[in-house]
């Protein structure tokens, strides 16, 4: 088995090696291009791209486990993600695309944040930079641990080479090829997810018998599975859909609507992104229960519910084509490092050199800082995987409310309402951040439970942000002219563009 499947798993890292080769050789001569692709990423690139940095190990591994023991109560988070990616790609792709272009070629979330009020968002530069830097590094280094850990876990391998392997091989193409490397085996990684969630559940359903007799081995195996409500309080039930907010404030998700080729593919891009999401999600929710009906049926002993995807294929298939299947969960677990890495590049690159240090800085200089940065966050990132502690991997747990809380409101009110300013921003941002620590670390407890355990922090937080924006904005008796002249200026473009109502 280890063999067979190590052969698919090393044509599988030949493959993005020649992606990031290409790459760099056909898009990395400025900083545009090796940030942002030059704003040339076509709708089914980008779309999948940003569908798989998004997911990561989660969507094969996280939502399957969940489902397998509470059945699809567990699978509200689905739900509340769908949603709000489409509301992302809705509401904030378009605008963001033509924004962050019109704000002086912005090229990075503070950038856009500091350009969008002339000047004046230093500040809010340097705290979203910070984030952004701080948060990836933890979030990087999770994904490592977790790359150690399958290869541990499947093929035979000690932890510490796994972890080198998926390490080496991701920041070598994504220090060589940048934003357009890292896109483009985004999309290869999104497709490879998106076979993989179809066949596996689709050969378990043959297997039991078609769906009658998988359905009547879930009932079987546990009467709630599929209920959507067995177990699901009201408070769960809004927690489980509020990671829909999330989505607004992901750098390394957002990041791909700047990338688009034009307003014009934006729809496009939300159509295909849309499609992959449901497809991807509704099998991943499908393993988990089909999983579950098998295990019952064939008296199965699964130790760890979240390792029902790769039983399944080590079972259910031919050893090479079960290591294309374990492929996907590390596509999709590479596909969020590089992304992180990216962005935290970007970052320390826009944000910090070009900013702090050399303003004058030439393009040459600006794409060599670049792949500096990128080595730099890795080997910070490798080095805190060295320890396989779960403080690592909880607060990476949190990471996702943190960003959404902190950026997301900001973003929407900067794109939305002319009457954000820097000092508002700001006030959000450092609201929706500690509200998020505070729900998290406050030793507050309320009939037993803490303050996460009774409803997402990303709630309190992302309303925290919102208020906080609002009136820290409205608080301010001089509004800045040129930056409304421009808000309404881009309105206009926006008019003469009208995007699909679907």
């Amino acid at each position: 088995m280890h063999t067979a499947a190590l052969v698919s798993l090393g044509l599988y890292f030949i493959l993005m090696l020649a992606i990031g080769l290409y790459a760099y050789r056909t898009s990395t001569s400025d900083v545009s291009e090796y940030m942002l692709g030059g704003r040339q990423l076509p709708p089914a690139v980008a779309a999948l791209s940003a569908g798989a940095s998004d997911m990561s190990g989660w969507m094969l591994m996280g939502l399957p486990g969940a489902v397998f023991l509470a059945g699809l109560g567990a699978a509200w988070i689905a739900v509340g993600l769908v949603v709000g990616a489409y509301l992302n790609y809705r509401f904030v792709a378009p605008r963001l695309r033509l924004f962050t272009e019109m704000a002086d070629d912005a090229i990075t979330i503070p950038d856009f944040l500091a350009k969008r009020f002339k000047g004046r968002g230093r500040a809010l530069r340097v705290l979203s930079s910070l984030v952004i830097v701080i948060f990836f590094t933890l979030y990087t280094s999770a994904g490592i641990v977790a790359g150690g850990k399958l290869f541990e876990a499947s093929f035979g391998l000690d932890y510490e080479t796994g972890l080198y392997v998926t390490a080496g091989v991701v920041v070598a193409y994504t220090l060589f090829g940048g934003f357009l490397a890292v896109s483009l085996t985004d999309f290869v990684q999104g497709c490879i997810m998106l076979v993989a969630l179809v066949l596996v559940p689709l050969v378990a359903i043959d297997v039991l018998g078609g769906w009658d007799g998988s359905r009547a081995a879930m009932e079987a195996a546990n009467p709630a599975l599929t209920s959507w409500f067995t177990g699901v309080t009201a408070l769960g039930l809004v927690s489980s859909l509020a990671w829909g907010l999330g989505y607004f404030g992901q750098p390394h998700i957002i990041v791909r609507f700047m990338a688009v080729r034009s307003l014009k593919d934006v729809a496009t891009t939300r159509y295909i992104g849309m499609g992959w999401m449901l497809v991807t999600v509704i099998g991943a929710v499908l393993v988990g229960l089909v999983g579950a009906a098998y295990a019952h049926a064939n008296a199965l002993d699964v130790a760890d519910p979240e390792t029902i995807f790769i039983l399944l294929s080590q079972i259910l298939f031919h050893p090479l084509i079960a290591g294309f299947l374990l492929a996907a969960i590390l596509a999709a677990i590479m596909s969020t490092i590089s992304s992180q890495l990216l962005v935290s590049s970007s970052s320390l690159t826009e944000d910090f050199y070009r900013t702090f240090v050399r303003r004058d800085a030439g393009q040459s200089e600006l794409v060599m800082v670049g792949r500096l940065s990128v080595l730099a966050v890795a080997l910070v990132a490798i080095a805190l995987a060295h320890d396989r502690s779960s403080n690592i991997l909880s607060l990476v747990g949190n990471a996702w409310a943190g960003f959404g809380a902190a950026f997301g409101p900001v973003i929407l009110l900067s794109l939305y309402w002319s009457r954000l300013t820097a000092g508002g921003a700001l006030a959000g941002m450092v609201a929706g951040a500690a509200t998020v620590l505070f729900w998290l670390y406050a030793p507050i407890k309320v009939d037993g439970q803490s303050l996460s355990s009774i409803i997402y922090e990303i709630v309190p937080g992302f309303i925290a942000a919102l208020v906080a924006a609002i009136m820290g904005s409205l608080r301010e008796s001089r509004r800045d002219s040129a930056v409304e002249a421009d808000f309404h200026r881009i309105e206009r473009v926006l008019k003469e563009t009208p995007q699909p109502l679907l």
